[in-house]
């Protein structure tokens, strides 16, 4: 019998929240100086947080709908909802209401995926025998190519409208208001 909770005896739990919590490590890195974003902890953490949002769309869901005879999870909409939101809010240039939405939504979104009866612990009771190849797939997952911001209206519109549909709003962080100033990327200062 597999042990519940803390994910120990559950490779897929254990490697996934092993990932939320390195992303958790470096979101708050970023903003460890409360009026700086700091530009190569935030193009890792966005790199991550795509990599990770990929690794639950093309593995994850797939095999627990694979599993449980082509039924979708009853969580599944609401996580690809919150997977657009937060996709979306790493598309423009992290501002202090980008970063404090992003961490809210993580907050709810990560409670989905591993508290009891979570995407993690739901998927770790499916995949039986196929823990091994499941637990391999994410790990060989490639890395994620990130396009540079983007700021214009389009963009702006989009967010608003992923946001919407997932059930959020653009938090303003009322302690560093939009003062948060971007640390220049070390590839990108001039010498």
């Amino acid at each position: 019998m597999r042990q519940r909770g803390n994910g120990m005896g559950r490779p897929l739990t254990r490697f996934l929240l092993d990932d939320h919590r390195r992303l958790d490590a470096l979101l708050r890195s970023v903003v460890a100086d409360p009026l700086k974003v700091d530009q190569p902890e935030y193009n890792q953490c966005r790199a991550g947080l795509l990599r990770h949002i990929g690794m639950e769309e093309k593995i994850l869901l797939p095999a627990a709908q694979r599993l449980s005879g082509g039924q979708s999870l009853a969580i599944a909409a609401k996580l690809r909802r919150d997977h657009a939101a937060l996709a979306s809010l790493l598309m423009p240039t992290p501002t202090a209401s980008i970063i404090t939405t992003i961490r809210a939504i993580l907050a709810d979104h990560n409670a989905l995926e591993e508290g009891p009866g979570g995407l993690y612990e739901i998927c770790d009771d499916l995949v039986g025998q196929e823990t091994d190849q499941l637990v391999t797939s994410p790990c060989a997952a490639p890395e994620v190519a990130v396009m540079p911001h983007s700021d214009g209206p389009t963009v702006v519109n989009a967010l608003q409208r992923a946001l919407e549909r997932a059930g959020y709003n653009l938090i303003e962080d009322q302690t560093a208001g939009e003062k948060l100033k971007v640390l220049p990327n070390e590839k990108e200062v001039s010498t």
